[in-house]
């Protein structure tokens, strides 16, 4: 059975790929939907959902929400892509060196990990961004920073249970070099683990970067999810749709990405997921 069969055979996956479709199609299109700047006051403060052309209300300068929900979706999107990105090259680097050579340096490196995972991600994350100044780049790093440990044991894991293999071995005696062999040979028998992992850090990369705006820890300049719900929590009262609309596609995009993580799961694990009754024997 094919990856994508038994992909499809998870209804919650393509529910939760069909939404991340509908997320990303909307910051895609956001200049096109919304051709102004969501910063931009365009009407009267208050106003709520479908009132003067404002689809889903204005906030209390007059800012349109479904402009700030869309323009915020691409920032989100970027936040969470570029520092897992970022995560895993740090984590994958680490965790195969670790896996690979064994010894004291498995040790070291462990040791450097647990040093981290000691600290609570997310107060790590605010100290980070504090000192270097909010901004995308600031926030991208400190998310980076507080993410690539799992990363980093999930690969040794992996790169511990496979250095021993006959491939390994025949790759050994053929001369080849221990980076060779790390990245050509290793690696690609263990990237199952290290994709269902990476779409759930862009889930809680999202959820860091909303959660430091809600703060005032975002960078000033972009329009964020956690920004909007920051800004309309003291209003809650009397425009419930400035922090519910915005807290509803947080909602929705990390849980697509948790339902299309679980779907990679099964489709790549095909054993784990039978024994779960997911897929037919």
């Amino acid at each position: 059975m094919s990856f994508w069969k038994r992909f499809a055979r998870n209804i919650g996956a393509l529910v939760g790929l069909a939404i991340l479709v509908l997320v990303g199609l909307m910051a895609v299109l956001a200049p096109v939907l919304f051709p102004f700047s969501p910063w931009e006051m365009r009407g009267i403060p208050f106003m709520g959902p479908g009132e003067a052309g404002f689809l889903l209300g204005s906030d209390s300068l007059g800012r349109d929400v479904a402009a700030g929900i869309a323009h915020g979706a691409l920032v989100s999107f970027l936040v969470g892509g570029v520092s897992t990105v970022a995560a895993l090259a740090l984590g994958v680097t680490l965790g195969a060196v670790a896996g690979y050579g064994g010894g004291w340096i498995d040790d070291a490196i462990m040791r450097f990990t647990e040093f981290f995972q000691t600290i609570p991600s997310f107060v790590l994350a605010v100290v980070l961004v504090a000192i270097f100044t909010p901004s995308i780049t600031s926030i991208v790093v400190a998310i980076a920073v507080v993410s690539w440990p799992p990363v980093t044991r999930v690969v040794r894991a992996e790169f511990l249970s496979l250095r021993s293999r006959e491939f390994v071995q025949a790759a050994e005696v053929l001369g080849r070099g221990p980076i060779a062999i790390m990245f050509t040979e290793i690696l690609p028998n263990a990237l199952s683990p290290i994709i269902v992992l990476a779409s759930l850090m862009v889930a809680t990369a999202i959820l860091l970067e909303s959660s430091l705006s809600f703060l005032g820890l975002g960078d000033p300049n972009l329009m964020s999810w956690g920004f909007m719900i920051g800004s309309g929590r003291s209003v809650i009262r009397i425009a419930w749709w400035m922090s519910v609309f915005p807290g509803v596609a947080i909602f929705l995009t990390v849980l697509a990405l948790n339902l299309v993580g679980e779907g990679l799961n099964d489709a790549l694990n095909p054993r784990l997921a039978r024994r779960r009754g997911t897929l037919p024997a």
